[in-house]
């Protein structure tokens, strides 16, 4: 079997959108930057977002049953940043980055963001390391057609639409 440090080094290769994961509960704020985010159904509109089961967000998000998926655009890497632990902020002090509100679910959506997603859960399965959370889509809310902040390589940059291929 592969080793741990040999997989999370291939999956360096796979770019994906960055995306801030949230949710509210008790009266706290909790997220986390994530790129394992993928549609599930469009009927009902359905995403799932893979968490680590030690991630300061994961209970949170399983006792609320609400999360948010803010799409982070292009030149919003210090958000994702923040949102990732690089600048040591956590908890409530992340949400000091950017401009915060609430959509259907109470779930806090990043104003900036190409595209936040408000969801409520309906299913968490556990694999390994990680919960996968599923969550039916209660609204939706886009913002610009600005470029997507992309992570590969162990960095962000951002794709070019007339096909020039990948900014680093």
């Amino acid at each position: 079997m592969a080793s741990s440090d040999d997989f999370k080094q291939a999956m360096r290769h796979l770019a994906g959108g960055v995306a801030i994961i949230a949710t509210e509960h008790e009266g706290r704020r909790v997220g986390l930057a994530a790129t394992a985010v993928c549609s599930v159904s469009a009927d009902p509109p359905t995403l799932l977002v893979c968490i680590n089961s030690g991630a300061s967000a994961h209970e949170p998000i399983r006792a609320s049953g609400r999360f948010s998926v803010n799409l982070l655009a292009s030149g919003q890497d210090s958000i994702a940043r923040c949102f990732s632990g690089e600048t040591g902020l956590k908890g409530e002090e992340r949400f000091t980055v950017g401009e915060w509100s609430p959509l259907l679910t109470g779930a806090p959506v990043l104003a900036g963001a190409l595209v936040s997603f408000d969801c409520r859960l309906t299913e968490v399965v556990k694999m390994a390391t990680h919960s996968v959370f599923f969550g039916t889509v209660a609204d939706i809310t886009l913002r610009s057609t600005t470029r997507p902040l992309i992570y590969a390589h162990g960095t962000y940059g951002t794709f070019l639409p007339e096909g020039a291929g990948l900014w680093w």
